[in-house]
């Protein structure tokens, strides 16, 4: 690409080292759904690409070349990870796309340092500020090498001292900000918890178990007994209720002893092995050390399984619709609803939602069997199970599988089959990220509740329509059609009127030797003024017309200035000054403007 010989020249061949190393970090992190950002590991991926895209600059390359470069590690590296050629295109034009937007940044960068070195001139200085220099680095992606190289043409050096600084603040920065992999803080109290207890869960299987209660917290605090009324967190030896995880909300249900109860409405795990169930104290007291009853809302259980299941179908039908680059980027599954984040770069038309839901639902008709089997992480991954690369994984993990549909590592609950799914449907789609969509869909008895609720709805309008609901789209149709063709007369009709002079009286008068004519109606819409202006220019032939109407608190204007008069005379200069004494704003184009004000 860039017609250099490797072994010519030492700088060119680091050069072509850091851009073939850069290249392959480039495409494996962008094919494990990992997107350029401004933070986090998406910001690690930006500046190993802009590092390459420098370094081919040097060169001679200054125009888009690193998905060549992307394209051919994918040829040299597909057969080992067939997961590069799925992703081929993908991989590619993202790379391409953040290469241009760098290239355009650069641009834009050179001309600010060569704003600033005029500045540092100007006023006898030998160095560039670090501030600036830090701004370059790290909003324009300027690698203080290139700003050294620019600034030794001129004689400057960097004040390396301040960029330091900068730099030092920075990085403070990025540590108080610092998301981590999905990590929650864990509180100091929970941390001492986990060294001395943890809880087994045994909820895949059963939703009620006995148990004991080890830990009792209020208010962050351990205590021997709560009392009825008090928000508590119980930790107990072993739970059948699920701890809020990879998008899976936690359970919710009742603990009981004999001497009280809890109702729980939230499961967390914030440390290690420990699980604490939130609550509240409904009846009696609890103590530390009293045998307890645990039962998990078996309803609220049932239909997350039926989300969460549902959420592996419907990956597996985005990927086939939309292609391997479509991959999980974040998920919710609730008892009440599913929502889930992939990587996709357009909005999802009509015919792909239909397609994806026919899919999922075809599946679900299909009645596969679920199944889950706990083996290495790296055996899971060779049987081509999908895993998501936010997540941390152990070396024995659980693979849950629906026939030869989806094959994903989840710790999560699931339905036995995909038949206990009933329905899929899903409620819409949109953009939440550069390169990230969102779906949001219902499963079961919210998916038929939804239906139910549009079907009543249509009925309503049909009912309103006094037409069957398969007619109400014409219906409407028409009778939109009737509204626009009776506005349209109404406004006809307003402007006759104004034009018959049975409105105020029309104020004519010249003013430095223009005509100008000026009429205040009633009664009008900001949007019908535009034709009383054309009749008002009609009338003077040569002149300024100005036509205001006052309702409701509001005034509105429209200015039109006659062809004649274009050059000397500005509607749009003139509108905004007659706005601004009404307390608005106003503007357009020279023959017309419109503003107002309250």
């Amino acid at each position: 690409l860039s017609g250099v010989s490797f072994g010519r020249n030492p700088e060119s061949d680091i050069s072509l080292r850091v851009i073939a190393d850069h290249a392959r970090a480039v495409a494996f992190l962008i094919g494990d759904g990992v997107l350029p950002a401004n933070e986090g590991r998406g910001y690690v991926l930006r500046r190993i690409l802009r590092r390459a895209a420098r370094h081919g600059v040097l060169l001679g390359l200054e125009r888009p070349f690193l998905h060549g470069v992307a394209d051919s590690v994918i040829d040299e590296m597909g057969r080992a990870f067939p997961e590069l050629v799925e992703r081929r295109a993908y991989i590619t034009d993202r790379v391409r796309r953040e290469e241009e937007r760098f290239l355009a940044t650069l641009k834009s960068g050179l001309a600010l340092l060569e704003g600033e070195i005029a500045n540092v001139k100007a006023k006898g200085g030998a160095a560039l500020p670090g501030a600036v220099v830090f701004r370059l680095y790290d909003t324009f992606g300027f690698p203080v090498d290139l700003t050294q190289d620019v600034l030794r043409a001129h004689a400057l050096a960097v004040d390396e001292s301040g960029f330091n600084s900068e730099m030092a603040t920075q990085r403070a920065r990025s540590r108080e900000a610092w998301k981590g992999s999905g990590d929650t803080a864990v509180g100091q109290i929970y941390g001492r918890i986990a060294k001395d207890l943890t809880t087994e869960f045994v909820g895949y299987e059963a939703i009620a178990g006995e148990s004991r209660i080890s830990a009792l917290l209020v208010n962050g605090a351990p205590v021997d007994e709560a009392g009825v009324g008090a928000r508590v967190e119980v930790v107990v030896e072993e739970t059948p209720f699920y701890a809020e995880s990879g998008g899976q909300v936690g359970d919710r249900g009742a603990i009981e002893t004999n001497g009280g109860a809890v109702e729980i409405d939230d499961t967390q795990r914030p440390s290690g092995a420990l699980v604490v169930h939130r609550g509240r104290v409904a009846r009696g007291s609890v103590r530390v050390g009293d045998a307890a009853r645990l039962t998990v809302d078996a309803s609220a259980r049932a239909a997350t399984v039926r989300n969460h299941s549902g959420t592996h179908l419907l990956h597996a039908a985005l990927r086939q619709v939309l292609g391997a680059q479509a991959m999980q980027k974040g998920s919710l599954v609730a008892p009440d609803r599913l929502r889930f984040d992939f990587t996709h770069d357009s909005p999802l038309d009509e015919s792909e939602i239909e397609r994806i839901e026919d899919l999922v639902n075809g599946w679900i008709e299909a009645n596969e069997t679920g199944r889950t089997r706990e083996m290495g992480y790296k055996a899971a991954i060779a049987a081509g199970a999908m895993a998501i690369f936010e997540e941390k994984y152990g070396d024995e993990v659980r693979v849950v599988s629906f026939g030869g549909v989806s094959t994903e590592l989840c710790g999560g609950t699931h339905a036995k089959a995909t038949g206990d799914i009933g329905l899929l449907k899903i409620l819409g789609e949109s953009g939440i990220a550069s390169g990230v969509r969102r779906i949001e869909a219902l499963t079961g008895l919210g998916a038929l509740a939804h239906v139910r609720a549009q079907e009543k709805r249509l009925r309503r309008v049909s009912d309103l329509l006094k037409v069957p609901a398969d007619q109400a789209g014409e219906r409407i149709e028409k009778l939109l059609d009737e509204r626009k063709a009776a506005e349209k007369q109404i406004a006809e009709l307003k402007r006759a009127k104004v034009a018959g002079g049975s409105g105020e009286p029309v104020k004519t008068r010249e003013i430095n030797g223009v005509n100008v004519l000026i009429r205040r109606v009633e009664g009008f819409d900001a949007s019908d003024l535009r034709g009383l202006v054309d009749d008002g220019r009609a009338l003077v032939r040569s002149g300024v017309v100005l036509v205001t109407c006052a309702d409701g608190g509001k005034v509105s204007l429209a200015l039109g200035v006659t062809p004649d008069l274009k050059d000397k005379l500005k509607a749009g200069d003139l509108v905004r000054e007659i706005s601004a004494v009404v307390g608005g704003k106003g503007g357009g184009r020279p023959d017309f403007a419109q503003g107002g004000g309250p």
